[in-house]
């Protein structure tokens, strides 16, 4: 019995190195470093360390992404940004060649000023056709007295007066009815002037909101069409991480839940967090994800997120892509563990520089 219960012993050892082993391995894989070996094997094994009511997950630190994009096809004339560098809302960040546009603009005008010219000689002939409507019933008028008088004013003169009256007063609606065109001509031509600008306006990339940019997608010289993209930004007023819970645990978890982000390249941190999403239909876990029952085939996503407020302060150093920790509390009854107190670095955006490690 003794020498079977030494290969017991010697295998389980073999057994927990092979697991160390794997477990530092993937640590490694993951982007983190060893200092978070120990959350990883508990994680790994199932053993958190949490009293009832908390739940974990393993997830990324994430963001969200913005895409600044063209609205009309071009050449990319300038592109005043790199990748990593933090623009403002409201910020220039690529322009657009308008040479066409501007050439579209000064036709655009130029018709402008032949349509109000148009609008001037409607306007006179009006002017003219009134006139020559009023001679005509004078004219009318006064052969009808005469006609009444029996001047020598035959019925055919008085037709014929009738009938210049007509045509006075058809002349004179047609030429109104011209000005009226030309108004309208003028209309559409401040119109195409005004949709040209807006064209011109928005051949000037702006951002939409402030953020870092992650991805320069173009330079300058390309053709871009309708749609196509720059730059991506990083939304890091929004800043989250999602993690996959089982069943039991996601039926539990309230919106606004208090939450704890613990980093693989930081464990000596705690960040704050909130519950401010939870999928209402299960689905099956990412390969990457590991749930605390290994790779539960049905979970349910819930979205973990940083206050904004706490982001500002440490914008510097908001990094998306690393891979963390995200303990949720189920219960607002039972407090939080001790080594689970909220700790974050001293040094914030306002400091002249981080501290050194």
């Amino acid at each position: 019995m003794r020498p079977l219960r030494r290969w017991s012993i010697a295998a389980a050892l073999v057994l927990a190195a092979l697991l160390l082993a794997a477990a530092a391995g993937w640590v490694l894989l993951a982007g983190g470093d060893l200092r978070a070996l120990p959350e990883t094997l508990r994680g790994l094994l199932g053993k958190d360390g949490l009293p009832a009511g908390f739940a974990l997950g393993n997830g990324r630190i994430e963001a969200t992404e913005v895409d600044v994009a063209t609205k009309l096809p071009g050449r990319l004339l300038e592109v005043r940004v790199r990748e990593g560098d933090r623009v403002a809302a409201g910020e220039v960040v690529a322009v657009l060649d308008t040479e066409a546009l501007e050439a579209q603009q000064r036709q655009a005008e130029a018709e402008l000023r032949r349509a109000r010219q148009e609008r001037e000689h409607a306007l006179a002939v009006v002017e003219q056709r009134d006139s020559e409507l009023d001679f005509a019933r004078r004219d009318l008028a006064r052969l009808q007295r005469l006609s009444r008088s029996d001047r020598f004013v035959s019925e055919e003169q008085v037709d014929q007066a009738s009938t210049r009256v007509q045509t006075a007063e058809a002349a004179l609606r047609a030429a109104r009815v011209q000005v009226v065109a030309t108004e309208a001509a003028i209309e559409a031509a401040q119109a195409s002037i005004e949709r040209i600008e807006v064209d011109i306006a928005d051949s000037t990339l702006k951002a939409p909101r402030s953020g870092r940019v992650l991805y320069r997608l173009a330079e300058p010289g390309e053709v871009l069409g309708v749609g196509g993209k720059v730059l991506t930004l990083l939304d890091l007023s929004d800043v989250y991480m999602v993690i996959f819970l089982p069943a039991p645990a996601a039926g539990r978890v309230p919106l606004g839940a208090e939450a704890r982000l613990v980093l693989d390249a930081a464990p000596e941190y705690v960040v704050p967090a909130e519950v401010s999403f939870v999928a209402p239909r299960a689905q099956f876990t990412p390969k990457q994800v590991e749930t605390q029952s290994v790779r539960e085939k049905l979970a349910f996503r819930v979205k973990v997120r940083i206050d904004p407020e706490l982001l500002a302060r440490y914008e510097t150093l908001v990094k998306t892509g690393v891979p963390g920790v995200a303990y949720v509390r189920l219960d607002p009854a039972v407090s939080w563990p001790e080594h689970l107190a909220p700790r974050l670095p001293t040094w914030s955006s306002n400091a002249s520089a981080p501290p050194s490690n």
